[in-house]
């Protein structure tokens, strides 16, 4: 498994939080971290008036500020970046194709001197074009928390257990606790034993993996808000989810479960794609 994290770099605030998420993950994974800005030259160079090689050259300059403030603390792996041209959430996929990272972190919004890259659809644009589990964190997210708790929301969907494998692996990097959250939308009584099933499965791996658990049980009318409420009770520091969770009426109309959740959540998201399989993760 290649143990390199990704993070999407604009300079903001909320980016260079993501990066303190990041390297925070990386110290205890002893994973490496490569920051990835991304210029887009049909419109920097008229906000700044500037040749686009200066704007280059200035962002090479930060970036390198930004190796020599953090890396002191990423004692267990290396700290680098890496610069692209193009659209972001495009140029931010792509590298992460390429260096084959096992995670992507950004952050959801902020500004910079260059531009509001995480502002509105990028941060949406990425979750859904990247097939890399993702994490992202809204501005304003204390970057001295630890992952003490993580929330993880099982539903009826075959796809729903995929995020088990590195949910636990991030657990047990921080030796956090998983709180499995059975999500019902229904009560008709199939389904809800179908849950019942996934999370005796989810369980027992758990146990075999000596992760510490809960079990607890919303009624979910909608589930990006029962999560968020059962997240924000208990403290959690992280809510690992599918890109494609189970549809209700006011889901569909309120947009895509992980886009809701990437907009609306106050505590960092993990996303996981359903073609991530990621059995093959090594506990």
């Amino acid at each position: 498994m290649n143990k390199t994290i990704l993070v999407g770099i604009d300079f903001s605030d909320c980016s260079v939080n993501a990066l303190e998420h990041a390297i925070n993950i990386a110290q205890k994974g002893t994973a490496d971290v490569v920051m990835v800005w991304v210029n887009k030259p049909d419109n920097t160079q008229n906000i700044y008036d500037i040749p686009n090689t200066d704007v280059l050259s200035q962002a090479s300059k930060r970036l390198e500020k930004l190796v020599e403030t953090h890396q002191p603390k990423l004692t267990q792996g290396k700290l680098s970046f890496i610069t692209r041209s193009g659209k972001v959430y495009q140029e931010i996929v792509a590298a992460a194709e390429e260096l084959d990272v096992f995670l992507i972190v950004i952050g959801t919004h902020g500004s910079s001197g260059f531009e509001e890259f995480w502002i509105g659809s990028n941060a949406n644009r990425i979750v859904s074009a990247t097939e890399r589990p993702i994490i992202t964190i809204r501005g304003g997210v204390d970057i001295k928390r630890t992952i003490s708790k993580i929330v993880m929301p099982i539903d009826s969907t075959l796809e729903t257990r995929q995020k088990v494998p590195i949910t636990a692996l991030l657990a047990k990097y921080y030796d956090a606790e998983i709180h499995i959250l059975a999500t019902h939308i229904t009560s008709v009584e199939d389904v809800r034993q179908r849950i019942r099933d996934y999370i005796g499965q989810v369980e027992r791996y758990l146990k075999e993996n000596y992760i510490r658990f809960v079990v607890a049980e919303v009624e979910a009318g909608n589930v990006t808000d029962a999560t968020i409420e059962y997240a924000t009770g208990i403290g959690a520091n992280l809510i690992s989810i599918m890109d494609e969770q189970e549809k209700t009426a006011s889901n569909i109309w309120l947009g895509p479960y992980a886009q809701q959740m990437v907009n609306h959540s106050p505590i960092p998201v993990l996303v996981v794609h359903a073609q991530d399989y990621v059995a093959g993760i090594s506990m």
